[in-house]
């Protein structure tokens, strides 16, 4: 009888952190149980970019490899969290209870965020070390080939002063544990002036900045068209009634000024000047996580012809956002594994502020986005024939 070829034990996929600026957020829950219900084929992955045909063999890390922590100000539990969103139908009846184990799992892996409003117990430089050392104790403890640190808390106001907002300390506590970073959120992050010469010599890649989900989405289209189709717009107006975290936040005028700067600066990007108008964001606490975006858009056409446009987005942002994120996470682990450093250009599809150079136009992004991809496979298929 013939012995059977001897078949090696197949190393186990090295795993990777998704550490979240905001880990109890709506987003970061919808992101985290989003997860492990797809991975686990519960749920299909709606609006993830990353499962599209031109990305499944860009050696991106699978779903089930990534693991959750964070960072937060809030102490409500995740699967409690997660039952909140159940009830207000932005996650599937029974979810929470089908993932109740990921989530406990990711819950205890978030440490307290800050720092509280005027604290003067620590530095910034002592809160950059606090929040870094978190994170590097996340990745020695879950043995992790890395992690990407990624903010998705809510919008805080552009600073006044020289010093770094929270966005900033964490931006910077990223680079400081060596893990590169995303900023979904219009907050300061890695913008600010201070942080500049830290990003250019941390060897890290980095991207953002305010996720483009809903009204902006749909500007990076209609604009391109009115500008390719030569047809003169006046004014262009629009309103956001929304609720839940965002709509609190961003019931500061401040901190809607610099959510509505990325808004403005797409239209000014993609029709060459900004024109008339102004978005107005409006707290609804009734509405929850739900948003309604409404735009009135004034126009020429041929002779002077006056005309007008309106759409109306009705959606969720958490539902619309999570997908987007783990796309990042992906994307952005595997740009760092692949040696990638400073600004991701080829993101700016996902971004109402991309970092680096790019186009503004959602069609033209996309095809950056997929030229990325290639780049990626490349890579790939070339490790691939080398074994």
């Amino acid at each position: 009888m013939s012995a059977e070829p001897f078949l090696p034990t197949p190393s186990p996929a090295p795993r990777f952190g998704v550490w979240l600026i905001g880990a109890r957020g709506s987003v970061a829950t919808t992101a985290i149980a989003g997860c492990a219900a797809v991975a686990a084929g519960l749920h299909p992955p709606t609006g993830m970019v990353t499962e599209a045909p031109d990305f499944t063999s860009c050696g991106l890390p699978p779903l089930s490899s990534l693991v959750f922590g964070g960072h937060d100000t809030v102490d409500c539990p995740l699967p409690k969290r997660a039952e909140h969103l159940a009830d207000g139908g932005v996650l599937p009846y029974g979810l929470p209870s089908a993932v109740h184990a990921e989530l406990v799992a990711a819950d205890r892996e978030i440490r307290p965020g800050g720092p509280p409003p005027g604290d003067t117990g620590r530095t910034q430089d002592q809160w950059i070390d606090v929040f870094a050392a978190d994170i590097r104790d996340f990745v020695r403890r879950q043995d992790l080939a890395g992690a990407v640190v990624i903010n998705v808390a809510s919008t805080e106001p552009a600073p006044t002063d020289g010093s770094l907002p929270p966005s900033s300390l964490y931006a910077a506590a990223a680079l400081r544990a060596g893990c590169p970073y995303v900023n979904f959120t219009p907050s300061t992050g890695l913008h600010h002036p201070a942080l500049a010469p830290l990003a250019a010599s941390s060897g890290l890649p980095y991207a953002g900045r305010d996720g483009k989900t809903g009204q902006t989405l749909l500007r990076s289209v209609l604009g391109p068209m009115f500008l390719q189709r030569a047809l003169a717009v006046r004014a262009w107006s629009g309103t956001n009634l929304l609720g839940g975290g965002d709509g609190a936040a961003l019931a500061d005028p401040a901190a809607a000024a610099a959510k509505n700067a990325g808004k403005e600066r797409v239209l000014a990007d993609t029709l060459g000047a900004a024109p008339e108008g102004e978005v107005h964001i409006d707290d609804v606490p009734a509405l929850g996580d739900w948003k309604t975006a409404w735009d009135h858009i004034a126009f020429d056409g041929f002779l002077g012809a006056r005309m007008v446009l309106q759409t109306t987005w009705q959606g969720c942002d958490s539902a619309l956002a999570a997908p987007l994120v783990l796309d990042l996470a992906r994307l952005v682990a595997r740009a760092r594994e692949k040696g990638l450093t400073g600004p991701l250009s080829e993101l700016g599809f996902y971004f109402k502020d991309p970092v680096g150079d790019g186009p503004a136009s959602l069609a033209e992004q996309y095809t950056e986005l997929r030229r990325f991809a290639g780049r990626l496979r490349a890579d790939t298929d070339a490790r691939g024939a080398q074994r």
